[in-house]
């Protein structure tokens, strides 16, 4: 699972017209790795696997990638753990593992469409939570947006309806969970490593579901090369995803690629339809379409912020 980007503008001098085209396919096929980590967990709940045991098989294969690129790296001389704000990394890491399993079994319930449009309300969350804790200004503008976003959640998910299911609950809190998590990714960015903070996101959740999942007893045995092969694409394509978000960004600045990010509905709303035969019914298509707008209107705000101080100059 991966987490919205919070429609921050990156300041970054103008960039070549092939590494934009390069970052912007890099954005594309790590939402597409998104969306089959999603998917295949959705597939795997759904045959009778736990969710502890798909959040164990993420963060496991997360953490043996994530050793061996350090290892390759630093022939293994390098200590992953060497961070003076370790804490909150750690903290940071906790609250993704988190975030994942109650997505996990949110996505036992509930459409793709459905928690793929409640994911990407993050944003709105974190321009929300921007003002208390980071100190950011939130003008009219976003607080209108930030309203407009969640009606359109209200829009997708009916609340008030009969379809109402109780997991809709789980798939809330995962974005809110994300939407710190983001916060907590823009505070340790200029401090952090991206590599040790991928490390303390691989340890923090083997720490966390190895010791539970023994204790549950909750291991289902795969049985078939399909099913091992989906466990491992949880952590792989994950792993993977946030890796190319990673080079996109060195390559292109957020407010650039912060469009492209809702490729991952797109994605999300082909896997739903033709793998678990589930297709959109208006009210999912007309929330979605408000909480992307709502998004881009606080991206487009955000840019408006970042030039000001650059034309004073």
């Amino acid at each position: 699972m991966r987490a919205p980007s919070s429609g921050t503008a990156a300041k970054a001098a103008p960039q070549p017209a092939n590494a934009v085209t390069t970052s912007i396919l890099l954005v594309l096929v790590a939402n597409l790795g998104f969306t089959i980590t999603d998917a295949s967990s959705k597939w795997l709940v759904l045959a009778g696997f736990a969710a502890v045991q798909l959040a164990f098989m993420r963060y496991v294969t997360h953490f043996i990638i994530v050793v061996g690129q350090e290892g390759l790296a630093s022939g293994f001389r390098r200590n992953p753990f060497a961070c003076e704000r370790w804490g909150l990394v750690a903290l940071r890491g906790v609250i993704l593992a988190v975030s994942t399993s109650v997505n996990f079994v949110a996505l036992k319930f509930l459409p793709l469409t459905i928690t793929s449009t409640i994911m990407f309300s993050a944003p709105l969350i974190v321009a929300l939570l921007s003002w208390p804790i980071l100190g950011e200004r939130v003008g009219p503008v976003r607080w209108f947006a930030i309203f407009m976003g969640f009606t359109g959640v209200v829009i997708a998910v009916r609340p008030f309806g009969e379809e109402i299911h109780w997991a809709v609950l789980l798939s809330i809190l995962a974005a809110i969970m994300l939407a710190v998590y983001s916060i907590l990714t823009r505070v340790l960015a200029g401090e952090v490593k991206t590599s040790t903070m991928q490390f303390y996101t691989g340890v923090t959740g083997v720490a966390l579901y190895g010791p539970l999942l023994l204790v549950m007893g909750a291991w289902s045995e795969p049985g078939n090369a399909f099913n091992w092969a989906l466990l491992f694409s949880l952590g792989v394509f994950a792993w993977g995803g946030h890796q190319m978000l990673t080079i996109a960004h060195k390559l292109a600045p957020a407010n650039l690629l912060m469009p492209f990010s809702y490729s991952y509905i797109i994605f999300m709303t082909i896997a739903s339809m033709l793998v678990f035969d589930q297709n959109p019914d208006l009210f999912t298509i007309a929330g979605a379409v408000i909480v992307v707008i709502a998004s881009l209107i606080i991206w487009r705000t955000g840019i408006a912020q970042e030039a000001v101080p650059e034309a004073r100059k």
